[in-house]
C-alpha cells in the first residue's frame, strides 16, 4: 500500500460505509422492482402491452432477486478536474448499476457502461482523464459484507502510475475452489476490446491456456445483453460448451454478472432430436462428421422430387373441372427445383405454383376469384396428390435412415464424393425396420439436424458463444452456423488443444465452416491463469503438436512443477495418494487427471486411503478425479498428472491431450510417472 497507515484505514472505513450505502439500495431496488410488477398487471393497458410490460417488469425483479451475493463493486474511478464529460468526478465499478432513486446519480456504475471503459484502458500514457484508478481487495470467499473489504490500491495515471499492483494479482493467483468466477474486476485491455466489440462482428479467439478466452466469451455475452438488450434478447442468446462438467464450472459467471435466463448447453443437446442409443467405430464417426456428408445428404433429400411425371392435373371446382397440362406441371418443379429452396418451402412453392395456374384458368373465364376459393383449390385432393407425388414431405430421420440402410441408394447419393470403403463404414450393419425404431448415434444426429436445416430453417439465435470450438467438425459447425444465420458468433478456442480425430488446424477453415469468414482471428498468447513454471512445460510439448500456434508466456512468476518417478506402474496409485495429501496440505483444490482407463483404479486407491475424491461434475469438491478426456475447460489449484504416456497413448491426438491435461494448473503441477514423458 502506498498510502500511510492511518490514512489506509479511514480510506478503508469509507468505502466500507459507501458498500453499507449500495447495499441497502440494492435492497430498495429490488423491494421497488417487486411493486412495480404489482402495479404493472394493475395498469389499464391493452393485453399485449400488459403481457409485455408484466414480462418486462417481472424479468427485472427476478434478475435482481437471482444476483448471486458478493462485493457490489471492486474499482472506483476519480476524474480530474479538467476530463471532459466528468470533470472531477467519481465512480464506482461494480457488477451492476446501483442508484437510490432513478434520478439521482449512481452509487454504483455497471461494469459495462461508457464510462467504465477507461477502468480497463487507462493507462499513464493515455489516462483519458483518470486522475486516481482504485482497485478493492476483498476476502476470498466473501459474500457481499462490507467488513470483507480489506485492502485498496491507488494508481495515481497523472503521475504516470500504471502498473497494477498486488490486489490484481491476488486475485488472478486465488485458490479456485467450486465454479468459475467472473474476471470483471481484472480484465486486461486488450481482453476489453473483444468483450466490447460491434455486436455486428462475429470473433475468433485464439487464445492460449490461462489467457481468459472463456471468461472473454462470457463477459462478452453479458456485454451484448447489457447494451443490445432487446436485440440480443428477442434472437436470443446462445453458449455452447464442450460437455456439462464445463457448463456447471462456468454457470455461475453470468448470474454474477447480472445476467439470467441465458441457454448453456451443449451442440448435442442442441441438435437431439433423439436419444444417443447407438455407437459409432471411429471410422464412420470420421466420415459422418466430414464436410463432404452436407452433399451427401442434400442429394439424397432432393433426389425425391420428380421432375418427369407426364400426367395432366385436373382439379374440380364444382361441376368444372380446370386441367393444367403435363409439360406445364413439369416446368413448374423443374423451375421451383433450380431455385434451391429449403425443401418444405419448394414443397410449397409448388402448390402455390399449381393453384396460381388453375386461378389464371378460372379468371379468364369467370373473373376475379377470393382468398376462400384459393384456400380450396390449395386443399383439393388431386392437388395434394400430385403434389405428394412430385416432391414429397418427409422428415429428417426418413432420409438419413433411407440413406445409411440402403446401399443402392448410399452409392448414388454418394457419387464421385466417398470411396467404396468410406460408404461400407456409413452403412448400418443391420438396417431397422423403420426409423423409428433405429439406433441414433451422436454422429447421426449431427446428420440429422443438417437434413432437418435442409427441410426448413430452424430458428436461430442473436449471438451465439462457441466455447472449445477447435473440437467441432465441419458438420457441427454447420448446425452452429443454421443457428446464428442471421446473428453474430463469439468464437473461442485453442488449436493446440484440439483432441477429436476432425479437431481444426486452422481457424479460416473453421470460419468458413461457421458460415463467418470474414469474421477476425484474435490471438491471447499472454496468460494469467497458468504459472510461469508450468507453461514453460507445456511449450516444450507444443513444439510436437501440428500446430500453427505461437508459445504462450506467463505473467506469474510464482507456480512449481514437480515430477514424482516411481520404479514401476504398480506403484503409481500409491504415488497419487502421497502426492494428493501433499496437496492437501496447501489451499486449493486438487485436481487427479488420468487417462480415462485408469481412473476407476485411482478412485479406489483414494478411498482406500481414507480420501474423498468426487468427480468433474461436483463442484466445491477439495478432490477432484478427471478423466482426460472431461478436463478440457476446467482448472484447479494442484493437478496432479498421472502417467502422461498413457495419456498420449490413450487416442489418436493423445499428445494434444496431454497438452490440456498439463495446461489445468493454476498453482502447482505434480506429474506421477512410471514411464518416460513422452516429450
Amino acid at each position: 500500500m502506498t498510502s500511510p497507515e492511518p490514512a489506509l484505514r479511514h480510506a478503508l472505513d469509507q468505502e466500507r460505509a459507501h458498500h453499507e450505502r449500495c447495499r441497502s439500495a440494492l435492497a430498495r431496488m429490488a423491494e421497488d422492482a417487486d411493486e412495480q410488477v404489482v402495479t404493472g398487471e394493475d395498469v389499464s393497458a391493452s393485453g399485449a402491452d400488459a403481457e409485455v410490460l408484466g414480462r418486462r417488469l417481472r424479468g427485472q425483479a427476478g434478475e435482481l432477486r437471482e444476483l448471486p451475493p458478493g462485493p457490489l463493486f471492486f474499482g472506483r474511478l476519480d476524474f480530474g478536474p479538467d476530463a471532459p464529460r466528468h470533470h472531477g468526478q467519481s465512480y464506482h465499478v461494480g457488477r451492476l448499476r446501483i442508484t437510490e432513486r432513478p434520478t439521482a446519480p449512481p452509487l454504483v456504475v455497471d461494469w459495462r457502461a461508457p464510462v467504465s471503459r477507461a477502468f480497463y484502458q487507462a493507462s499513464a500514457r493515455d489516462p483519458q482523464g483518470v486522475a486516481v484508478r482504485r482497485r478493492f481487495g476483498w476476502a476470498p470467499g466473501s459474500r457481499g459484507d462490507s467488513a470483507d473489504l480489506t485492502g485498496l490500491e491507488d494508481e495515481h495515471l497523472e503521475r504516470g502510475e500504471d502498473q497494477a499492483g498486488d490486489i490484481v494479482a491476488r486475485e488472478i493467483e486465488r485458490p479456485r475452489v467450486g465454479p468459475m468466477r467472473d474476471i470483471a474486476a481484472t480484465l486486461q485491455p486488450e481482453q476489453d476490446d473483444l468483450v466490447r466489440a460491434d455486436p455486428d462482428l462475429s470473433v475468433c479467439v485464439q487464445g492460449a491456456p490461462g489467457t481468459g478466452k472463456t471468461a472473454v466469451g462470457l463477459h462478452r455475452a453479458a456485454y451484448l445483453l447489457y447494451t443490445h438488450p432487446q436485440r440480443i434478447r428477442r434472437g436470443g442468446l446462445l453458449v455452447l460448451g464442450p460437455h456439462r462438467a464445463f457448463l456447471s464450472y462456468i454457470s455461475e459467471v453470468l448470474p454474477a454478472l447480472g445476467e439470467t435466463g441465458v441457454r448453456q448447453s451443449t451442440l448435442l443437446e442442441e441438435i437431439a432430436r433423439h436419444p444417443v442409443t447407438g455407437t459409432d467405430d471411429e471410422r464412420a464417426a470420421v466420415v459422418k462428421h466430414d464436410v463432404r456428408m452436407a452433399e451427401v445428404l442434400r442429394r439424397a433429400l432432393y433426389a425425391r422430387v420428380r421432375t418427369d411425371r407426364t400426367d395432366s392435373l385436373a382439379v374440380p371446382d364444382g361441376s368444372y373441372r380446370w386441367r393444367v397440362a403435363a409439360e406445364e406441371l413439369a416446368r413448374i418443379v423443374a423451375e421451383v427445383r433450380a431455385g434451391e429452396p429449403p425443401y418444405g418451402v419448394g414443397r410449397e412453392r409448388v402448390r402455390a405454383r399449381i393453384v396460381r395456374a388453375v386461378r389464371e384458368r378460372a379468371e379468364r373465364r369467370g373473373g376475379p376469384r377470393g382468398v376462400a376459393w384459393v384456400r380450396r383449390i390449395e386443399r383439393a385432393r388431386p392437388v395434394s396428390a400430385y403434389v405428394d407425388a412430385v416432391w414429397p414431405g418427409v422428415r429428417a430421420e426418413e432420409v438419413v435412415a433411407d440413406l445409411l440402410g440402403d446401399p443402392g441408394r448410399l452409392a448414388v447419393a454418394a457419387g464421385g464424393l466417398l470411396d467404396a470403403e468410406e460408404r461400407k463404414a456409413l452403412l448400418w450393419a443391420r438396417p431397422p425396420r423403420s426409423w423409428k425404431s433405429a439406433r441414433w448415434s451422436a454422429a447421426d444426429l449431427v446428420l440429422l439436424d443438417e437434413v432437418a436445416g435442409l427441410i426448413g430453417h430452424p430458428a436461430g439465435y442473436g449471438h451465439v458463444v462457441v466455447d472449445e470450438a477447435q473440437d467441432l467438425s465441419p458438420m457441427e459447425c454447420r448446425a452452429v452456423a443454421r443457428r446464428a444465420a442471421f446473428g453474430s458468433l463469439t468464437v473461442l478456442g485453442d488449436l493446440a488443444q484440439g483432441t477429436t480425430p476432425w479437431a481444426a488446424r486452422s481457424w479460416p477453415a473453421v470460419l468458413r465452416h461457421l458460415g463467418k469468414p470474414d469474421a477476425a482471428v484474435v490471438s491471447l498468447t499472454t496468460g494469467f491463469r497458468v504459472p510461469r513454471a508450468v507453461v514453460t512445460l507445456a511449450n516444450r510439448l507444443l513444439e510436437r503438436l501440428d500446430v500453427d500456434v505461437r508459445p504462450s508466456r506467463s505473467l506469474r512468476g510464482d507456480g512449481e512443477v514437480r515430477v514424482r518417478e516411481v520404479p514401476g506402474e504398480g506403484a503409481v496409485p500409491g504415488a497419487v495418494v502421497a502426492a494428493v495429501r501433499d496437496a492437501l496440505e496447501r489451499d486449493g483444490s486438487v485436481g487427479v487427471v488420468a487417462a480415462d482407463a485408469d481412473v476407476p483404479r485411482l478412485r479406489r486407491a483414494l478411498a482406500g486411503a481414507g480420501v474423498a475424491a468426487a468427480g468433474p461434475e461436483e463442484l466445491g469438491a477439495r478432490v477432484a478425479v478427471v478423466p482426460a478426456g472431461l478436463v478440457k475447460g476446467l482448472e484447479y489449484d494442484h493437478v496432479v498428472a498421472v502417467e502422461p504416456a498413457a495419456i498420449a497413448e490413450a487416442e489418436e491426438r493423445g499428445l494434444h491431450r496431454l497438452y490440456v491435461v498439463l495446461t489445468r494448473a493454476v498453482s502447482r503441477l505434480e506429474v506421477v510417472r512410471a514411464r518416460p514423458l513422452p516429450f
